[in-house]
């Protein structure tokens, strides 16, 4: 890291940048607690993330002159490490970083202040703001704080730093940059430099100091040569797919696969692995016999794309996992969904992950934002497969979709939760459920309309639907919170 840090102090150094402070050896704790308030605050203001105090070096002419300040030395707070000290009396608190550092020219410590996060940062109850070398009451300036404001937002994972201070080259080995330009129909540019202004355009990569470069973890998410070879922040969100020779995890594993690429470049081999792996069941439709997978590849496409874009990133040691028995496909995700589960099918999904679902949808790897599910549950009800389940654990989100069974095969619970499925498509086609259309759906032969009646009652009684029209159950039937 010395390396980087003498590069980030020389280009400090040659700045004119609000956002840093220099000093020689000034040890004053309260100062340096106003400091880190203003320029916290002041570094969101001007949406960057991070604010600097350099000692030893010289305020005026920005030359290194050493320095002996000593951030564990310091005495000046009530017998309390300076570290600490500025902790308890800085609220909400902020991570900053005291970095000693042997540049050629001298020594100099470095003071690193993550910019504001999720309100003012304030000093001894006072949030303070940077305007030139003065650090005023951010109250005296109402634009700025108004600005600082709007400027605060949750922590966004994908712009964090998968890798940083590396050469252009590095970059290069390390994600696989033609698919990039292939996935979103851009032309390759014949040159380095133009190569990585695109893929910082859309942030996969960003500038750092010194010539080097940092990689986003939406850069490394989606387009790593290799997950491995970042921490496991990284390499922990690969994919992993188990397949099951029998109905419980106590069977022969057959096939395990742990992705090694980003999600880009190997969601297609991933998708062509499982299908590959489905069996090929023979529906017999109302004329001819079709050979069909055991689940729509839509239907699989959709689930794998949305555990990939809506998994919480920011869960350490996890990642999406796909488990394919004899009789059903489990897809779990870290993370508890953002919609209730009997919602996600009808409502616009919230998304941790913003930037990488738009890119994604962009590259076409999945559906326009509020239609995926919509599809998986359509492509369900055209194979006449038992209702996909979605569940909502601790600390994760479970998908599962199911073989083919006939109706009598069905449980109670499954036919409810179909019907409830079925309500909830007709509603969002402009349509109306009825009993002959959950014939269809349910596969129930017109002669035998009245088990249809008996899952309508079930899922009435259930509140999961009610009728349209209240005086008259024949005009249909629609979900519970139309």
């Amino acid at each position: 890291m010395s390396e980087r840090d003498i590069a980030l102090i020389d280009e400090l150094r040659a700045s004119e940048n609000a956002l840093v402070e220099f000093k020689k050896n000034n040890s004053d704790p309260k100062l340096i607690g106003k400091y880190c308030s203003a320029l916290s605050n002041a570094a969101r203001i001007d949406d960057k993330e991070f604010a600097y105090v350099l000692w030893g070096i010289d305020n005026s002419s920005h030359d290194v002159i050493g320095t002996d300040f000593d951030p564990d030395g310091v005495k000046e707070c009530s017998n309390t490490v300076l570290q600490l000290w500025l902790a308890q009396h800085l609220k909400p608190s902020v991570a900053f970083n005291f970095r000693r550092i042997e540049h050629p020219q001298g020594s100099v410590v470095l003071l690193e202040i993550p910019a504001a996060s999720s309100a003012p940062v304030a000093f001894d109850d006072i949030a303070y703001v940077r305007i030139g070398s003065a650090t005023p009451k951010l109250t005296d300036y109402p634009e700025r704080q108004q600005k600082l404001i709007t400027n605060l937002r949750p922590y966004v994972w994908e712009k964090g730093i998968a890798k940083q201070f590396i050469s252009a080259d590095d970059v290069l080995n390390l994600l696989e940059y033609p698919s990039y330009f292939k996935l979103t129909q851009q032309n390759l540019p014949d040159n380095k430099a133009g190569i990585l202004e695109r893929m910082a355009s859309d942030q996969l990569i960003q500038k750092d100091v010194g010539d080097r470069w940092n990689i986003t973890n939406l850069g490394a998410i989606l387009f790593a040569s290799d997950l491995q070879a970042f921490d496991i922040a990284i390499s922990r969100k690969a994919v992993r797919f188990i397949a099951y020779k029998g109905k419980n995890r106590a069977a022969t594993v057959t096939h395990r696969q742990d992705g090694k690429k980003g999600y880009a470049i190997g969601l297609e081999g991933l998708i062509n692995y499982i299908n590959g792996l489905l069996p090929i069941n023979e529906h017999i439709g109302e004329a001819f016999r079709e050979q069909r997978p055991l689940f729509p590849e839509i239907a699989v496409r959709e689930l794998v794309a949305n555990v990939l874009i809506h998994q919480d990133m920011t869960i350490q040691g996890a990642g999406p996992q796909i488990e394919l028995f004899e009789d059903r496909m489990e897809i779990t995700n870290p993370g508890e969904p953002l919609v209730q589960t009997d919602r996600m099918i009808d409502l616009p999904p919230r998304s941790r992950n913003a930037m990488l679902g738009a890119l994604m949808r962009r590259m076409r790897l999945c559906e326009e934002q509020g239609s995926g599910l919509d599809k998986v549950i359509d492509s369900v009800e055209v194979y006449q497969l038992p209702p996909p389940k979605f569940l909502a654990e601790a600390n994760s989100m479970q998908v599962i979709i199911y073989a083919p069974r006939t109706f009598a095969e069905m449980t109670s619970e499954e036919r409810i939760r179909a019907c409830y499925q079925h309500s909830v498509l007709k509603w969002l086609s402009g349509e109306r459920m009825k009993n002959a259309s959950l014939c269809e759906r349910l596969a129930i032969d017109k002669k035998n309309a009245a088990q249809a009646s008996v899952v309508l009652k079930g899922a009435l009684n259930a509140g999961l639907i009610k009728a349209a029209e209240a005086d008259n159950v024949r005009t249909g039937y629609l979900p519970w919170w139309a």
